[in-house]
């Protein structure tokens, strides 16, 4: 993506959606302290993932000259996380707010290219999120409309 040509739409879109991959960082570093062991794999694949993610939307926020914000230096989480129920549930929320986060910017933005990025992004946050329902034995297992607050 050529970040020379990067409305101001387009850096406000990626901007708040850099702060949802941060909070999901946050999230699941959280999640491990308290996951069953067996869920560790999916947690340290998914957390790849948002770190990926954010490395592509600084280096695209970089290319087009956009200021990078730094990350929060923590977050309040949206419930107490002390057993691996709330820390798999805490997973849920946070790909739930990856992709409403997403879908926003993908709902803002003005070029081709930052709206194919945001839809691929929130595509992947929809299927994890599929996932960590499927191991909080929640159905159905995905949402019609990912990505909209009350899914």
């Amino acid at each position: 993506m050529d970040g020379a040509q990067l409305t101001d739409a387009d850096v406000a879109a990626l901007t708040t959606a850099l702060g949802a991959e941060d909070g999901a960082l946050y999230a699941y570093g959280t999640a491990t302290a308290f996951a069953q062991p067996d869920r560790l794999p999916q947690i340290a694949e998914h957390a790849a993932a948002h770190r990926a993610r954010r490395e592509s939307v600084i280096a695209i926020l970089t290319a087009a000259g956009a200021g990078v914000p730094p990350s929060a230096a923590g977050y309040t989480l949206p419930f107490p996380v002390d057993d691996p129920v709330s820390a798999a549930r805490l997973a849920a929320t946070s790909e739930h707010d990856c992709a409403v986060a997403w879908r926003s910017a993908l709902e803002h933005a003005k070029s081709p290219e930052v709206r194919d990025f945001s839809a691929t992004a929130l595509a992947d946050a929809a299927v994890r999120a599929g996932k960590w329902r499927v191991a909080l034995g929640i159905t159905p297992a995905t949402v019609a409309f990912p990505g909209t607050p009350e899914a």
